[in-house]
């Protein structure tokens, strides 16, 4: 499996395999200049699929994802995420924040918009019909949801589907020390309603270079990750995000850079392939042991 570019499930979105986390973003110079590098190198190099949220830094990533990206004037992917927060009740309370949004962004329309998380008063329903209705309004591209279990994956295509629209992406963490995806059925559910799994803190904030502290087999994941890296001129945290691209063609991945050189060490991945072998041994060696 591979390609730099892939599918917001049916939606007809294409975005690139590997993206860029933008929870740490946050306006104010000198930082807006390194955040404007930063956009322009992701571009450069086959990134430019950018991740915020209304709640990151109360709005600010907004802001300087909205900034860096009129600097650089190529067309880049934009996703953001509404939070269903207990004050709000009502679709005209979600066109407002969403109107908030694309006015950070400095956008007429959105790529991808998210519900945050699926906890609300209000349930999944009210804002999955509002988001249909942003779709049909030419505000929104795509619509996804964040943090949603099968259950839920399939009670918001449901309302989706009523108005026509694919479900077309669950964000949720997913690493090689996070596996829970494969094992609570998203995963699966995503392969089977050709839904995109976009995976946040892809890297375990970097704790993957490290693997797991226990030991799975012969070798930890640390040590397969260091000896696959070490055969193929990379870094482990290269190889930690080319298996989880490796792993199905659903993934897209997200990880987080605040740097322009932290996008250009991530990028490896779109153009390292491991074999096989490579990526079997990685699996068992990332697998955690059964309790006896």
């Amino acid at each position: 499996m591979g390609g730099t570019e892939r599918t917001l499930g049916r939606s007809g979105v294409s975005v690139p395999a590997l993206g860029v986390g933008t929870n740490r973003w946050n306006t104010g110079e000198p930082r807006q200049a390194r955040l404007n590098e930063t956009l322009a190198t992701a571009v450069d190099v086959g990134m430019g699929f950018f991740d915020t949220a209304e709640v990151y830094s109360f709005g600010r990533s907004e802001r300087a994802v909205g900034v860096a990206a009129r600097q650089d004037g190529r067309p880049v992917v934009l996703a953001s995420k509404f939070a269903p927060l207990p004050a709000r009740l009502t679709a005209a309370q979600f066109d407002s924040a969403l109107d908030r949004t694309l006015q950070r962004l400095g956008r007429g329309s959105l790529e991808l918009y998210y519900l945050h998380f699926p906890y609300s008063p209000r349930g999944l329903g009210t804002w999955m019909t509002a988001m249909a209705k942003a779709v049909e309004a030419g505000k929104i591209r795509a619509a996804g949801i964040s943090n949603c279990n099968v259950a839920q994956m399939r009670k918001a295509a449901d309302v989706l589907a009523r108005h026509g629209i694919p479900l077309a992406a669950n964000q949720v963490q997913y690493s090689l020390l996070h596996r829970a995806p494969e094992t609570n059925g998203v995963l699966d559910a995503c392969r089977q309603m050709d839904v995109a799994l976009i995976a946040y803190r892809p890297l375990a904030g970097g704790a993957v270079s490290a693997g797991s502290r226990k030991s799975h087999g012969p070798a930890a994941l640390g040590d397969t990750l260091q000896k696959v890296a070490a055969d193929r001129d990379a870094t482990t945290l290269q190889v930690a995000l080319a298996w989880l691209l490796k792993r199905d063609d659903h993934v897209i991945a997200i990880p987080g850079a605040t740097k322009a050189d932290h996008v250009r060490q991530n990028s490896r991945a779109l153009t390292l392939e491991l074999s096989d072998e490579e990526f079997a041994a990685i699996d068992r060696a990332s697998t955690p042991t059964p309790a006896r």
